[in-house]
């Protein structure tokens, strides 16, 4: 008996490229979008809905804070300065990570003198922390989604890795000039603007 299955045909190439073309499109559409999207508001005249936002990217900011700093005075009293720059080279961005993943934002930390060049500013945020702005910045972008730019002043604890050349320990100067030979981050006083969080909420 003869059998009525019949074989399958192959899907043209350019049927297989078109579910992945509107993906890829679909993604974009999903993305921060570029700076020329996103606007300076002022945090006084947030409706609810984004003092909500506000709130949200405050409570990652202090997460990703009071966490960050735990590690670093745990790893200061056990292993010095060299400890502290490996806990913000491998601890801080998977904080980040989980922070975000937490609480449904994406937040990290940036300066104008970076140390880390994977902290670069997000490109919606990176016009507005060019005038350096040393209190709470906030920025309205695609679909609503909120900016948020936090300012880190510099700890007075935090000279022996960020201070002049004289302030940081020699166990530091060995593990940055290791790890980051090109870093610009030192040379700061305490109390000094050092960089900023970011927080972005949708």
């Amino acid at each position: 008996m003869q059998s009525r299955h019949r074989p399958r045909r192959r899907r043209p190439a350019a049927a297989l490229l078109l579910p992945l073309t509107l993906l890829a499109a679909f993604a974009a559409g999903c993305s921060a979008g570029d700076a020329s999207e996103w606007r300076e508001v002022d945090g006084n005249q947030l409706d609810a809905a984004g003092s909500q936002q506000l709130e949200r990217a405050t409570a990652a900011r202090d997460a990703l804070g009071k966490q960050l700093l735990t590690e670093l005075q745990t790893a200061l009293a056990d292993g010095g300065p060299a400890r502290g720059i490996a806990v913000c080279r491998d601890r801080a961005p998977a904080i980040a990570r989980e922070v975000s993943t937490a609480r449904d934002v994406r937040i990290g930390r940036t300066s104008f003198r970076l140390r880390n060049p994977d902290n670069a500013a997000p490109e919606w945020a990176a016009a507005a922390l060019a005038a350096r702005p040393d209190t709470p910045t906030l920025l309205r972008g695609p679909a609503e989604r909120l900016g948020a730019l936090f300012p880190i002043r510099l700890q007075p604890q935090c000279v022996m890795c960020h201070g002049t050349e004289d302030q940081i320990a020699p166990a530091a100067r060995e593990a940055l000039q290791a790890h980051y030979p090109d870093d610009a981050a030192t040379g700061f006083a305490p109390g000094e603007l050092r960089g900023w969080f970011w927080v972005e909420v949708p």
